[in-house]
């Protein structure tokens, strides 16, 4: 079922202002508004009292290049050899200038492409898709999210491609009218910075000092992490939790590895994609749940990941989790390409017992909004007589591709994971924001996948 949006109040439409009267527009907004609410009997509006969002949002040229196939490269903002060659290669295809830069033509064609694979409207009117990708950079639909639950300040972090013209500041306020309390609003201070990466990194000292002071802080860093990164390294400094999400990661192997970099520096990290597994973590526990079932848990030595081909973050995750939950040390990975994507990494157990493990990206028709979910996976032993036979589907994949290898037949349990209808980043984001600091269980479980890649290297 699919969540209908409140109605938002806009208490501020985006207004241009220079960056050193931030500050003073936002209180001119409140001050204008009054504390028993504007004109029209609106009732009392409550301003950001929670925490502070920093969102870093690339430039939609990579995200759109990636999302229609010519760009398999990090998302960055940054237009360099490999971006400027997949944009040459779509102004072949759309017999314009090859020039290898986003002018105003290549960027109509290449919205037009990824609107025409997404089913959208010619004017954006839908958003989302595989990448997390917004239309417009100034649209609320976060601020929607977020402030459904919270109110809050977000700061919004926009990387432009082309000439370095300084940074563009504006600030908004929203708030969603809620028929559930409708005493107050509940609203949410929007700033928002435009310009290069050269020119944002510029003004990096400043943001900072927009954080709301003594209140959590979070980042989320939505293109593909960097530590090199000096914007990132110095707004992850003064956050209280950086927040990824792999679904989105171009080279998930060589990015997780840059992931459990950033946890080994310091850096408290949350993964949405990692928030994606719930269901399947607890279906998996409850399997075995009763007292002989758990006793077999250690017969286990062949487990069995289905996933959406296109990303393999959500598989190696749960494969993580699962190996350290099992005490499992990785020994062997290898990678096999084609129609069908395999990884194969190899473990023993505490007792020296080998464990294949086989991580399968299927090809799908219709990726779908997230890129990568699992859609099935089988727990088995080459011992015919042990009790942990066990087979967990998605309700909208089911277990085709299994069944046909009998692996439905032979298992002891078989479940289904429901259809997850809250999976989308603004959503998984706004739980996320409930908590902070460091997560052990995602930390343990990335540490065992990471060393198994490194198998590889």
């Amino acid at each position: 079922m699919v969540s209908q949006a409140p109605t938002v109040f806009s208490l501020q439409d985006p207004k241009d202002v220079s960056l050193t009267d931030i500050e003073r527009e936002l209180n001119q907004v409140w001050q204008s508004y009054g504390i028993e609410g504007g004109e029209g009997g609106l009732p009392a509006a409550t301003r950001a009292t929670t925490f502070t969002l920093v969102v870093y949002e690339p430039e939609e040229t990579q995200y759109l290049l990636t999302a229609t196939g010519f760009y398999n490269g990090p998302i960055d903002g940054i237009l360099g050899p490999q971006t400027q060659a997949a944009l040459r290669e779509l102004q072949k295809k759309h017999h314009l200038p090859e020039t290898g830069s986003p002018t105003e033509e290549t960027i109509t064609a290449l919205r037009s492409e990824y609107f025409q694979m997404q089913h959208s409207g010619p004017h954006g009117d839908k958003h989302g898709s595989a990448m997390g990708y917004t239309f417009s950079a100034t649209s609320p639909t976060i601020a929607d999210e977020i402030a459904l639950r919270n109110p809050c300040r977000i700061i919004a972090l926009c990387p432009i491609a082309g000439e370095d013209e300084g940074v563009k500041a504006q600030v908004s306020a929203y708030c969603p009218i809620q028929k559930q309390s409708s005493s107050t609003l509940v609203c949410c201070e929007y700033i928002t910075l435009t310009g290069t990466t050269t020119a944002l990194e510029r003004i990096g000292g400043m943001i900072p000092a927009l954080l709301i002071g003594g209140l959590p802080k979070f980042l989320w860093w939505k293109a593909t992490p960097d530590s090199d990164n000096p914007l990132f390294k110095r707004l992850a400094s003064v956050c209280n939790n950086v927040i990824v999400d792999s679904c989105n990661f171009n080279t998930p192997e060589d990015d997780l590895l840059v992931l459990q970099d950033l946890v080994e520096s310091g850096v408290p990290l949350a993964d949405l994609n990692w928030r994606r597994l719930a269901a399947w973590q607890e279906l998996t526990a409850e399997s075995y749940d009763a007292p002989n079932r758990r006793n077999a848990l250690k017969d286990i030595d062949r487990v069995t990941i289905d996933h959406e081909k296109g990303n393999s973050a959500q598989a190696l995750l749960y494969l993580g989790w699962l190996a350290s939950r099992l005490q499992w040390q990785p020994v062997a990975y290898s990678r096999e390409n084609g129609d069908y994507d395999f990884i194969r990494i190899r473990f023993v157990t505490q007792d020296q017992h080998p464990i294949e493990a086989e991580l399968v990206g299927v090809p799908v028709a219709d990726v779908g909004e997230i890129v990568g979910d699992l859609i099935a996976l089988r727990l088995s032993s080459t011992n015919l007589n042990a009790n942990c036979g066990t087979v967990i589907c998605s309700e909208a994949g089911g277990c085709m591709r299994m069944e046909t290898h009998g692996g439905a037949q032979a298992a002891g349990l078989y479940q289904q994971v429901s259809s997850l209808s809250e999976q989308k980043a603004e959503v998984l984001l706004s739980q996320q924001v409930q908590r902070w600091g460091r997560e052990a269980l995602f930390e343990e479980s990335l540490a065992v996948i990471t060393n198994s890649i490194k198998l590889a290297h």
